[in-house]
Parts: structure tokens; C-alpha cells; sequence
């Protein structure tokens, strides 16, 4: 059973989020999380694509951290945008990494900068945020 928590945002807008393991299995949670929220926000077409940048989000966080949880957040920042943070308490900020043809490895990265309208990193001090912005064209 997932458990949601909406947090109230000064700026009046939702938010989703939820406290997970640092594994990657808990990409299937997060997925139904950012799947409720943009559904609840009347932007489903943006459902795939976020599921699939939070599964990259996550999968970095379990793959290069020691974190023994993260924390997963779904905002609206604007009517037309969505943004997915992976917070985990490392404060080594993600490289984007060239991978060869035959790597099996090393493209999530380069599938959230495909993805998303914009996407980042950002220290913390207790660790860091890693996120995608994705952008709805039918809410504009």
C-alpha cells in the first residue's frame, strides 16, 4: 500500500511525496506517485515520460549512493510545468557520462536531459536534489 503525502507549498501550488529505500525497487513506487500526481493535476500525458525520468532518478540514487533512504517530490511550479525531485543524503552531484555503443550502462542521464524541459542538481546540506522539469503544452 503506498502512502501519499500532499505538502502545501508557500506559493499555494501541490506537491506529492513520499519516503522510500534507496533501492532500486522503489522505482515502482515512485512511478504510481508521479502517475497520481499528474493525473490529479489533469496533465496525464505527461504520466510516461515522468515515470520514466523518476525511474532514472531513483536508479541513480540507489546505484551510486550509500543513502539508506530517499525522498521523492512532485511539484507543480507552474500551471504548465511538473517537477520530479530525488533527494538522497549524498552531496556528489551525478556526472553524464559518454557511453560506448556496447556499455550497458551510463545513458539514464542522458534520457532525463531528453525528457525534460530542463533538469538539475543541486547540494543540500545534508545531501543533494536531483531533478526534471517536464513541461505540459496542452496546460499552456
Amino acid at each position: 500500500m503506498m502512502t501519499v503525502h500532499t505538502i502545501a507549498l508557500p506559493r499555494g501550488n501541490p506537491g506529492y511525496s513520499e519516503t522510500l529505500p534507496c533501492t532500486a525497487e522503489s522505482a515502482e513506487a515512485a512511478r504510481r506517485l508521479v502517475r497520481a500526481a499528474v493525473c490529479a493535476w489533469g496533465m496525464a500525458v505527461l504520466a510516461d515520460d515522468g515515470a520514466l525520468v523518476v525511474t532514472e532518478l531513483v536508479a541513480n540514487a540507489s546505484q551510486h549512493t550509500t543513502s539508506r533512504l530517499i525522498r521523492v517530490t512532485v511539484t507543480r511550479p507552474a500551471r504548465d510545468a511538473v517537477r520530479i525531485d530525488v533527494v538522497d543524503r549524498s552531496r556528489t552531484l551525478p556526472q553524464p557520462r559518454d557511453p560506448r555503443a556496447d556499455d550497458e550502462r551510463g545513458r539514464g542521464l542522458a534520457l532525463v536531459l531528453n525528457l525534460t524541459e530542463r533538469w538539475g542538481a543541486d547540494r543540500l546540506a545534508f545531501g543533494k536534489t536531483v531533478w526534471g522539469e517536464l513541461v505540459c503544452e496542452a496546460a499552456r
